[in-house]
């Protein structure tokens, strides 16, 4: 009865006020961009990530009757037992990568693509990988309808990365962990950054920013505490 009821009311609930229009998403978009930086505190997403923010048409990327609170700065379900990260921490985690216009990205976890085409709108070339083949299909279906053709996608074990594309300027992982993946610290230039959450499920996870120096050795820096599904596959 409970989901029943829920159902219903959600139901109502995306009749009586879904946007009509895509001025009302526009306006809705714009909001969301205003509450990410004024919710970052002393150190706010570059002037780039949050131009591709603003662009990337975040309903886009749920389920229909989750599009009319797409814009809220809050995770969504996408089915499968995954979720949409929060905006603010997109944005986060896009910042944290400092991606230049020339760079290739890995992204490990494509969910329903969204933070691929944000990574899509700033680095010349992306590629994501998704573990639950529904998902990764439908997410290369929607990227190439919106016009991402700079973002690749395929369905495998993120852990092992994508060596046949290696090396890569940034790597991102939207997933928790409980180690850096070797392969992915192998696939990552020198220079290059890595953002990834480490923890276990249901403990204290935090985004943690990993750089290789040009020597090859590796830094680790604690950002913030997350909550992140947990990085699944054979390893």
């Amino acid at each position: 009865m409970r989901c029943n009821r829920f159902a219903s009311g959600a139901f109502l609930y995306f009749c009586c006020f879904l946007p009509s229009h895509a001025a009302d998403f526009d306006a809705l978009r714009n909001k969301m961009v205003e509450e990410v930086l004024a919710t970052s505190g002393s150190s706010p997403p570059g002037p780039e990530v949050m131009a591709a923010m603003g662009k990337v048409e975040r309903h886009r990327f749920v389920p229909a009757l989750l599009a009319p609170v797409a814009y809220r700065n809050h995770p969504l379900p996408i089915g499968h037992g995954q979720t949409i990260s929060q905006p603010l921490i997109v944005a986060r985690m896009t910042d944290l990568l400092k991606i230049k216009e020339s760079d290739k990205v890995l992204e490990i976890g494509t969910g329903s693509g969204y933070q691929a085409a944000v990574l899509g709108e700033i680095a010349k070339a992306v590629y994501s990988i998704e573990i639950i083949e529904p998902l990764g299909k439908l997410a290369e279906e929607r990227l190439k309808s919106l016009g991402y053709g700079n973002v690749k996608t395929k369905v495998g074990d993120g852990y092992y990365g994508w060596p046949e594309a290696a090396p890569f300027d940034a790597i991102m992982v939207t997933a928790a962990a409980s180690h850096v993946p070797p392969p992915l610290l192998k696939q990552l230039k020198p220079g290059g950054r890595m953002v990834i959450p480490l923890g276990a499920s249901f403990m204290t996870q935090y985004l943690m920013l990993v750089e290789k120096r040009q020597d090859g050795s590796i830094t680790t820096r604690q950002i913030v505490p997350v909550s992140f599904v947990p990085l699944t596959g054979g390893h």
